[in-house]
């Protein structure tokens, strides 16, 4: 039973990943036949950010009182009627009222499975977890750049995927009975009998670093998934429907990133892997830099994908060795809404950014993002050997 509801964790993750990469996959198709500048896909963004940070905050009250299985369900529900909805839009005011619940599907369900696997599963099947939402963003810009380039539009392009994911939404509703019992991640033994609040986790030492990190780890990530379409196409002359497809290499290098990188954790621990993954970053946004053809910018973009892949699943399988298992919830909770707050704001200002000084500024805005999440995580591991120092001394 244990292993049929990691498998449907799995499953959702999957579901998670597909619509992430659409709309920046599209837009370079998508804004001229509605007629608005290309910075207006960060606006879009935001609203979708929004929703989640709503939701993220809401993760703690909503597992304890539905059970992940239906907050699951009911989120993927919820971003299916919005993908559909996405299809059958013919103005821009139409996408930014369907992003509302295309937002709000994403947030509790993220926190509350991500702070399940961190506590029962080793940090290996964390990566493999997040690779399962690497298929799926992996597979949503293919599948829009089969809609483009096979001349049936955008709109079919997320119809498609809206109904792959009507059909996980069966699945998921059919699979209910998986998560009662002993696999029910609400009303954790361990776990605080009321939600913490926000006063109180940010008073803990440490979260303000982390949440901090995390924030500038899925700006940096949000904004290169989102922009490496137009990158392509604008800096660097790729035809639309193959930067499209190309795009979605960034995430098939998060994908097979995390699939090595379950194996690596069987040697390095979670804050070496984040090291390993900030210096491939490093690299590849370098490589982005360089005066070189279409073909070493992609390489770049790839290597940023593979740079991501540990980042992730390692800072939030850190998260109960930090702070305790029973605060875990509450912290990861906030910190995928300042996951979300990153993915709002900076992708758009690059976009804002981008309509004065071009495209081709994407590489360093990467290298901005990537050196403050050095930063912020370099202070974490200051702060935490300090107190593992305290706590020896105390103890002699």
């Amino acid at each position: 039973m244990t292993h049929l509801l990691l498998a449907m964790i799995y499953l959702s993750f999957i579901s998670l990943g597909l619509p992430d990469a659409l709309l920046g996959s599209a837009w370079p198709t998508m804004y001229p036949q509605f007629g608005v500048p290309v910075s207006y896909a960060g606006a879009i963004s935001m609203i979708i950010s929004l929703g989640t940070i709503f939701s993220s905050l809401q993760s703690d009250r909503l597992t304890r009182r539905f059970g992940a299985g239906k907050v699951t369900a009911v989120s993927v529900g919820l971003t299916a009627a919005a993908l559909w909805g996405f299809s059958i839009s013919h103005s821009f005011w139409l996408l930014c009222l369907w992003a509302i619940p295309y937002g709000l599907g994403a947030g509790s369900v993220d926190a509350a499975l991500n702070n399940y696997v961190a506590l029962h599963y080793a940090s290996r099947h964390m990566s493999w977890l997040h690779c399962m939402w690497g298929i799926g963003a992996t597979a949503g810009p293919y599948i829009m750049g089969w809609a483009l380039t096979g001349d049936l539009g955008w709109n079919m392009g997320y119809r498609a995927v809206a109904l792959l994911q009507i059909a996980l939404t069966a699945l998921l509703v059919f699979s209910l009975p998986l998560w009662r019992g002993k696999g029910e991640p609400s009303g954790e033994e361990g776990r605080p009998d009321r939600p913490l609040s926000l006063r109180e986790i940010f008073a803990i030492p440490g979260v303000r670093a982390i949440i901090a990190m995390f924030f500038c780890y899925c700006a940096l990530e949000s904004g290169a998934g989102l922009w490496a379409g137009s990158y392509l196409s604008l800096a660097r002359g790729v035809e639309t429907g193959t930067a499209a497809a190309q795009a979605g290499l960034f995430y098939l290098g998060i994908t097979v990133g995390r699939v090595v990188c379950g194996f690596i954790t069987f040697k390095l621990g979670d804050h070496q892997m984040i090291r390993l993954g900030q210096g491939l970053i490093l690299l590849g946004a370098v490589a982005l830099l360089l005066p070189a053809g279409p073909g070493v910018a992609l390489a770049g973009l790839i290597l940023v994908g593979l740079g991501c892949a540990p980042i992730y699943p390692s800072i939030i399988h850190s998260i109960p060795d930090l702070f305790g298992t029973e605060r875990s919830q509450a912290i990861i909770g906030v910190q995928m809404a300042s996951a979300y707050t990153g993915s709002l704001l900076m992708p758009s200002l690059f976009g804002v950014l981008a309509d004065r000084l071009g495209t081709g500024l994407l590489p360093f805005f990467l290298l901005l993002l990537l050196g403050l999440m050095v930063l912020g995580h370099e202070r974490l591991l200051k702060k935490s050997a300090g107190e593992k120092r305290e706590g020896t001394v105390a103890n002699l």
